[in-house]
């Protein structure tokens, strides 16, 4: 077994490399994942993947191989899956935690699972799912339980796969990320009915969205998160792309308001104890509370909770309203 051919399809050079088909980025993946290829192989093969452009294709077949390797996630009844795999040096605070634990609270189960690189303590999202009451997880059982308890969990992704966690880290070998990243974006490890996946360069959505549909995805929207997070920011216009029913599906989410602040800037950005906060009435900021039920609503929405967008904001501010008090 080698990695030498798919390597010499995407390498062979001008007019002759071409991308890999789905079944061949499932074959070369499940080589790496299985620790059978050799390292300048697989660094080889991602570079050039990277180098070429990754399409929808290839992020699914590399989807498939890793799906294959985990064992017993595809039964976590989640009706909603929500990756967290940006880095923080852009990011304030996780304010989408809430945002999931919200949709949690509408009767959504919501697994989340990630690994989040160079984050300040600030921006650290593991650090923050105590403050929330977000149980982590390390197995499909102890998911099951949290899920049926909270309506919410996360798993770190090296409780999901040390292997693919081995290979994400290859970027600081590399300098450069791999497919392997918008892969654990697009995993959904529990097969969820809905997905929501933030991404920091934009034209990402529309590779993400292209892997969903290959992959059979039901509902999903993408959108440009904050540092890279499915994060709503609610001062500007989101363009959001996605599926719905399994087919392409495109549109827009106005802005809630005027007030013209970075999401990771401003006081509601600086102190992690401020997630409690809020969310238990402590302390109030208008701003902080946007970030939360517009991405609630985006979620929602993807889980088909409402019909519009519009039905969305409203269900999502209801909710904020009548929020329980955190344990």
């Amino acid at each position: 077994m080698s990695l030498g051919p798919y390597v010499r399809i995407l390498g062979r050079g001008p007019g002759r490399s071409r991308n890999l088909t789905q079944e061949e980025a499932r074959a070369a993946f499940a080589m790496i994942l299985a620790g059978e290829a050799a390292p300048e192989a697989v660094g080889a093969l991602l570079m050039l993947m990277r180098f070429r452009g990754e399409n929808g294709a290839e992020v699914a077949g590399f989807v498939q191989a890793l799906r294959d390797t985990l064992t017993g996630w595809s039964d976590v009844p989640a009706a909603l899956d929500w990756p967290t795999y940006a880095a923080g040096r852009s990011r304030g605070l996780p304010w989408f935690l809430a945002a999931a634990k919200l949709v949690a609270s509408a009767g959504v189960p919501v697994l989340m699972h990630g690994w989040n690189s160079h984050q300040n303590p600030v921006a650290s999202v593991r650090n923050a799912l105590p403050l929330l009451d977000i149980p982590s997880v390390g197995t499909p059982a102890s998911a099951r339980q949290a899920i049926a308890g909270h309506g919410i969990a996360y798993v770190p992704l090296e409780q999901l796969s040390t292997r693919a966690l081995e290979v994400l880290m290859l970027r600081d070998v590399l300098n450069l990320r791999s497919a392997v990243n918008t892969t654990l974006r697009v995993l959904n490890p529990s097969h969820a009915p809905a997905t929501v996946q933030g991404v920091f360069h934009p034209p990402y959505r529309a590779l993400q969205q292209d892997a969903g549909q290959l992959l059979g995805q039901n509902a999903l929207s993408v959108i440009k998160g904050g540092g890279g997070e499915f994060e709503r920011h609610p001062a500007k216009d989101v363009a959001i792309y996605g599926l719905r029913d399994g087919q392409i599906w495109e549109d827009s989410a106005t802005a809630l308001t005027d007030v013209a602040t970075r999401l990771a800037e401003g006081p509601e950005a600086s102190n992690p104890a401020d997630l409690r906060a809020i969310w238990q009435g402590e302390k109030t900021d208008a701003f902080a509370e946007s970030i939360i039920t517009g991405t609630t609503a985006l979620a929602l929405h993807t889980a088909g909770k409402t019909e519009t967008l519009a039905q969305a904001d409203d269900l999502a501010r209801g909710l904020w309203t009548s929020r329980k008090p955190l344990s």
